[in-house]
């Protein structure tokens, strides 16, 4: 049977919704945009890519690229989704609002990410997921993502790359994190990580690496999974979806936390109420434990609420200075968040 192609969507100039206020931006179907990664900041950015790629002597290595919701690579498919939002200046103040960051935002950052993806776009081009030592270095691939992962953070048997220890999740991530490592010019790894097990998988990397160079690759597919001109969905629909996603669906119990931290003595009673505390220090602790973490900072700050509506609610005060009781704070907010994290609902789109 004749499938019938469906008709383009009516794609809107960026010169023009970009002077839209969020309100109507939001009612734009995604596919719609018209935003593209030619002509955008991504462009330099994957040429960088491209060049460290080079420089490792991956000549034969050529990973396609192309816009979609979120960051991934797709299991059989030797190339990178980037989200949209890094196609546009404008959309990345519409991810800001909803979501308090821009995950890949900054250059670093972005190439981070990138390098990462690109483990898993080489993974796929030469099926090294196959090969018997890489299976025994890093793990079966076959294993199942878990709905959740308890990070060790002072395992030296990893490298440290992206936030909240990310390559212990799983073993194509460890392969991943580890072909970030390898690949990134700066990382002087033969020195960084040399008295650490780690070393021995980026050794392994370095030798495969020098396998695979020059060769064609294996799997040579164009595919792009969930392209840009197939998403539907309007940009008020994804930031909805997102939220509920990363948001906070369970109730937290913080009163026990909170009394360790502040007072409701009388003694303190003249003292700066521990809410108006919590809302003068809430952007700054937000965004370092977000990096401590690797959480969003969206989650984060849905907690910081929590904490504090609860200590408004039992008329809190500050009961020591002000720089130990944000220190204290910051504590108690990452336990927090990495209990959060150990509960389901990390971060695994990479």
């Amino acid at each position: 049977m004749d499938l019938v192609a469906e008709p383009p969507p009516d794609v809107i100039p960026a010169e023009e919704w970009a002077q839209w206020p969020d309100e109507r931006l939001l009612d734009l179907r995604i596919n719609q945009l018209g935003v593209s990664i030619e002509g955008s900041a991504l462009e330099s950015r994957l040429a960088d890519l491209r060049a460290e790629i080079e420089a490792r002597g991956l000549t034969t290595f050529e990973p396609h690229f192309w816009l979609s919701a979120e960051w991934f690579s797709p299991d059989g498919v030797p190339g990178v989704a980037i989200p949209f939002y890094l196609a546009h200046p404008r959309l990345e103040r519409l991810e800001r609002a909803h979501m308090l960051e821009v995950e890949g935002g900054t250059p670093e950052w972005c190439m981070k990410i990138l390098r990462h993806e690109a483990g898993h776009a080489m993974d796929n081009a030469y099926k090294l997921r196959t090969r018997r030592r890489r299976q025994q270095i890093f793990g079966p691939s076959y294993l199942e993502y878990p709905d959740y992962y308890t990070p060790k953070p002072y395992s030296k048997s990893f490298v440290l790359h992206l936030d909240s220890w990310y390559a212990q999740s799983h073993p194509d991530e460890d392969f991943a994190e580890t072909f970030a490592v390898w690949l990134n010019p700066h990382s002087d790894w033969q020195k960084r990580y040399v008295d650490w097990p780690a070393l021995k998988k980026l050794e392994y990397m370095d030798a495969l690496m020098r396998d695979v160079a020059g060769k064609p690759m294996l799997v040579r597919s164009r595919r792009r999974v969930e392209p840009l001109h197939a998403l539907r969905k309007t940009l008020r629909a994804h930031y909805e979806r997102k939220r509920r996603h990363y948001g906070v669906e369970h109730p937290h119990f913080y009163d026990r936390d909170l009394r360790r931290l502040f007072s409701s003595r009388p003694e303190h009673a003249d003292n700066i109420k521990a809410a108006r505390f919590i809302a003068r220090v809430r952007r700054d602790v937000r965004r370092m434990v977000a990096a401590w973490t690797g959480e969003y900072q969206y989650t984060i700050d849905q907690v910081i609420g929590d904490m504090l509506r609860r200590a408004n609610e039992m008329n809190l005060r500050l009961s020591r200075d002000e720089e130990s009781t944000k220190s204290d704070f910051l504590v108690m907010l990452t336990v927090q968040t990495m209990n959060y994290l150990h509960s389901g609902r990390h971060r695994v789109a990479l």
